[in-house]
């Protein structure tokens, strides 16, 4: 089973108003931890959309209009990903989506590939939720070893990091930094 490690970096919080400046991800044996297959990229934004960011989301990823106007388009970029994940035969009994926020993730990747061609494609319709893991993981360890719960703990990524003695993500948050903090928690939490 091959895990799909994906982060995006958005304008915004609203799907409705906003859109991605960034997407990442890394294709990774969940078995043994290899990685397959890596993709970045700056995606490119008529000003009007960069005209109506949210002030607090640039300040998280540190994007400058010049970087946006710079990147790919999106057309391109869907190409790309869907080349990419056609390449490794991803479909929905081969693969699943891992991110810190999948709810959050997937609307984005859904205004770059349609969901109909998601669909049409049999991608995997199973985006895991790197928090509910550590979640669970917690439970059961905090019932047998009688250790602090996760609402005692907290559950962010940076706050998964510190309970694993790890780094928090670099910042500003850019979106391969997302997918390798992730894959870094992940493999700590969960393991290969």
């Amino acid at each position: 089973m091959l895990g799909i490690f994906l982060d995006t970096e958005t304008n915004g919080l609203n799907p409705f108003v906003h859109k991605v400046l960034e997407i990442a991800f890394k294709i990774v044996d969940l078995t043994t931890g290899e990685i397959f297959e890596k993709y970045d990229a700056i995606v490119r934004q008529p000003l009007d959309t960069w005209k109506v960011s949210d002030p607090s989301s640039l300040k998280v990823n540190g994007f400058t209009y010049e970087m946006v106007e710079k990147g790919i388009s999106p057309t391109q970029v869907a190409e790309e990903i869907t080349n990419i994940l056609q390449k490794h035969h991803i479909n929905r009994g081969t693969a699943v989506f891992i991110c810190q926020n999948p709810s959050f993730d997937r609307i984005f990747f859904s205004q770059l590939i349609d969901p109909e061609i998601q669909e049409e494609f049999k991608w995997p319709y199973y985006w895991l939720d790197f928090a509910s893991m550590y979640w669970a993981e917690a439970i059961r360890e905090g019932r047998i070893q009688k250790t602090k719960l996760p609402w005692k703990t907290g559950f962010s990524k940076d706050k998964i990091a510190s309970i694993y003695n790890l780094p928090p993500e670099a910042t500003p948050h850019r979106a391969m930094n997302g997918v390798d903090h992730l894959l870094l928690c992940y493999e700590h939490v969960i393991g290969f």
